[in-house]
């Protein structure tokens, strides 16, 4: 590779940003296509590196590595390999799709569009970077444009724009207290008699004891788990879902709680896999309390976005006891799951927000019969309610397969039950579909008008993700395999009968 692929899709939304800055702000439209083609440019970016990546190679790709500061051992390095490539692809998959569902924002589109700029961009760094002063880094730089946006654009009826965003800052600020207590305990032990560094790959060769690796990984748990919604560390999420603005919704729901699954297996696991294994167990427990509890809660739902919030924590549940599985075919399908849920999480929330902005209500017995005033947006809350169930064909079928393949090698009692999840699931998402979008047309909604021009590009493009990549899995299974596998068998055959906190269920 001739040039800087990573850098460039990295520096482009900020760029953006800062080209929004010297742009009148009563010129909307102008604001709105800078910020569709500064996010535009990472997607073809991204969608290029994918189809180029060597699989035969396999390992990182597309690297580019200077050093920063050679004393503390910080290095600029941004790599990608088949566990963060399909995360990046996502990031702008939904980046590019959020502009467009925003595009009739008219409150201050200029802030607005440089603040969306910047947490884009925040959340790539995080998947690219392989240097742990760099994730961390842009890692915080997420949270301070996602309050901001919570608070000025944001909108609830149950609780407060403020309270939703100061909850969600409080939650992922102590999370990143926990996080920054392990990383730095990891870099300070690793090498006590040699050169420190942060690469992560450095970290993941280092020789960690097992009391250590127990004690570093439940920080890194507590950490990346409270991003991830883990059980009890969610009660921010849906709260963080209602009150935000439609775009923060999707980036939230789609990949910023990828984040916390993707440091859990690039940093926990990799690393430090002792204390992974024996807190499995008590992951597969949390898993399935997210699963059942969080569906539970969904189902009893009447607001659109708790409905989805609710879901998504659900969700998120198979993910846990994916990488709780401690095996490659469980995490496979774990890291698939999340690129699977982020689509139609996102494609959720892009059409909850057209309602919204129509309808100014998202309270499911105001609603009713939405197909006869609205059949694009119809088409598209089946595409993602289908998906959400795992229906053969769409996205998420075989990664939640693949998910319960794995975890039953382990923990079949706790699969099982985490499989009863589907069928409530199945309840909740079939009620929303029938009571917000069939039955009889309500002449009261008949002003409101369908999904057209820019608005029906998330439908298309987060659509088309879902339906092709249902049809041919293996356009992104091979790719997560390529990054597990050669990572994790190793980590399998070193760690034998290592001991867990309760063995398995």
């Amino acid at each position: 590779m001739d040039f800087p692929l990573l850098t460039i899709a990295l520096l482009t939304p900020l760029v953006g940003a800062l080209a929004l800055a010297f742009v009148p702000k009563d010129e909307h439209k102008v604001i709105k296509s800078l910020s569709a083609l500064f996010t535009g440019i990472p997607l073809l970016l991204t969608i290029y590196a994918y189809f180029t990546y060597d699989f035969a190679q396999g390992g990182m790709q597309f690297v580019e590595e200077v050093q920063w500061v050679k004393d503390l051992g910080i290095t600029y390095i941004m790599a990608v390999d088949g566990i963060s490539l399909p995360m990046l692809l996502l990031t702008n998959l939904i980046g590019f799709s959020a502009v467009f569902a925003s595009w009739n924002i008219e409150k201050r589109p200029k802030t607005f569009f440089i603040l969306l700029l910047i947490l884009i961009a925040g959340v790539m760094g995080t998947f690219i970077a392989q240097d742990l002063f760099f994730f961390f880094l842009f890692y915080e730089v997420v949270v301070i444009p996602l309050y901001i946006m919570v608070i000025i654009w944001g909108s609830s009826k149950r609780v407060t724009k403020e309270y939703a965003g100061m909850k969600l800052t409080i939650y992922l600020l102590i999370g990143s207290a926990l996080l920054l207590v392990g990383l730095l305990a990891m870099y300070l032990n690793a090498y006590p008699a040699g050169e420190r560094t942060f690469l992560i790959e450095s970290l993941q060769q280092a020789n960690f004891s097992d009391e250590f690796q127990i004690f570093a990984f439940f920080l890194l748990l507590v950490g990346f788990g409270s991003l991830l919604s883990m059980f009890p560390f969610h009660s921010w999420s849906p709260d963080g879902y209602a009150g935000a603005p439609t775009a923060v919704s999707m980036i939230h729901a789609g990949v910023l709680k990828k984040i916390g699954g993707y440091g859990l297996i690039r940093i926990g696991i990799l690393a430090l896999p002792v204390g992974a294994k024996f807190w499995a167990p008590l992951i597969a427990v949390l898993a399935v309390a997210n699963v059942a509890y969080a569906a539970m809660i969904a189902l009893s739902q009447k607001d659109l976005k708790y409905v989805v919030g609710y879901s998504s924590v659900s969700h998120m549940g198979f993910v846990l006891i994916g990488l709780a599985a401690m095996n490659i075919i469980g995490i496979n399908g774990a890291i698939a799951y999340m690129f699977a849920h982020g689509v139609m999480s996102a494609l959720f929330f892009a059409l909850i927000g057209h309602v919204y902005e129509k309808t100014h209500t998202r309270y499911i017995p105001d609603l009713g019969g939405l197909s006869h005033q609205m059949p694009r947006l119809a088409v598209g809350f089946m595409i993602a309610g289908m998906a959400a169930l795992g229906l053969p064909g769409l996205i998420s079928f075989v990664p939640e397969f693949t998910i319960f393949i794995g975890a039953f090698q382990e923990f079949p009692i706790m699969t099982v039950i985490a499989i009863t999840g589907i069928i409530i699931t199945a309840l909740y998402t079939l009620r929303v579909l029938a009571n917000v979008l069939f039955g009889p047309r309500r002449a009261e909604l008949d002003k409101y008008r369908d999904l057209q021009g820019p608005e029906m590009v998330p439908l298309i493009l987060l659509g088309a993700v879902i339906i092709v990549t249902g049809f041919f899995p293996a356009l992104l299974m091979d790719m997560v395999n390529a990054g597990v596998e050669p990572l994790i068998g190793p980590l399998l055959d070193m760690l034998g009968d290592t001991p867990t906190i309760g063995g398995g269920f």
